[in-house]
């Protein structure tokens, strides 16, 4: 089966100030040694794939003493050319909410403030015409009405449950319109219900490949950007005609981030969801 690649523009914010410093999910241990120059180098393999696959990458620039501004995803929710700025649910993480809707605001996107705890494209993920969107430990669910209001579409609400998985975007990733991949244990029964009708065709992941963040991917319809030490994964896209591109996060991952936490998508109008 052939898949079709639609072109991406995509914002990133190099990891200058990368460090474990607190623990706000269960990935992160302050003392345990991080290797900062290892995490750039990673980062700018990640950035070169993009690069290679022909889609567009822009930089925010990173502020000192922000060490998870790196994590551009949660930076904010772009589709149809709308901006919704984000309300981190930690104090750690605040100041990065207004640097990136600075960002938004001179890229000329049309801008939307958050009413609630919302963390951006890391709980907020466009799957055709629905939003899917996470709550239960970051993104308060108060938010998903917002989300509907601003953005227009329907928005599905997901529950996740394993602290692991805090984020959506390391629960579930979207391959394309119509195809998900996920881990059933990270949802409640009630959304794996959902996610079993709206996705009858859904890859499963395994738990081993979700410990290391192999759902925190990124695809263009075609390609999928995943980290390289979910192998198991990795086969089951190719089995379903996907072209897989292993990159190694490892150090990243010890704030709980791998590519897609990396990575925003910015959406410019309707053409480009």
């Amino acid at each position: 089966m052939t898949m079709d690649a639609t072109s991406q523009r995509l914002l990133m914010c190099r990891p200058t100030y990368f460090a474990v410093d607190y623990a706000i999910n269960p990935w992160m241990d302050p003392s345990a040694p991080v290797d900062a120059a290892l995490a750039v180098r990673q980062w700018e393999q990640l950035r070169q794939t993009y690069l290679d696959l022909g889609h567009t990458v822009e930089e925010i620039t990173p502020v000192p003493g922000l060490p998870d501004m790196v994590f551009a995803a949660n930076g904010g929710t772009v589709i149809d050319g709308k901006a919704m700025a984000v309300q981190f649910r930690d104090p750690q993480r605040a100041d990065e909410a207004p640097a990136y809707r600075a960002w938004f605001e001179a890229a000329g996107f049309e801008m939307y403030d958050p009413k609630h705890v919302n963390e951006g494209e890391g709980d907020v993920l466009l799957a055709g015409d629905h939003l899917l969107a996470g709550t239960g430990f970051r993104t308060a669910h108060a938010a998903h009405a917002q989300l509907q209001e601003v953005f227009g579409y329907p928005v599905i609400t997901m529950q996740l449950v394993d602290p692991r998985f805090y984020h959506l975007d390391t629960a579930l990733t979207v391959l394309d319109e119509r195809t998900v991949a996920y881990l059933p244990e990270a949802f409640s029964p009630g959304s794996q219900a959902v996610l079993r009708r709206l996705f009858p065709d859904a890859v499963h992941a395994t738990m081993a490949d979700a410990e290391v963040l192999g759902l925190n991917a990124v695809s263009d319809g075609r390609h999928v950007v995943l980290p390289a030490q979910a192998t198991d994964l990795a086969a089951k896209l190719r089995d379903r005609g996907y072209e897989t591109i292993g990159v190694d996060l490892s150090e990243l991952r010890k704030a709980g981030g791998g590519p897609k936490c990396c990575t925003l998508r910015l959406r410019q109008g309707k053409a480009s969801k």
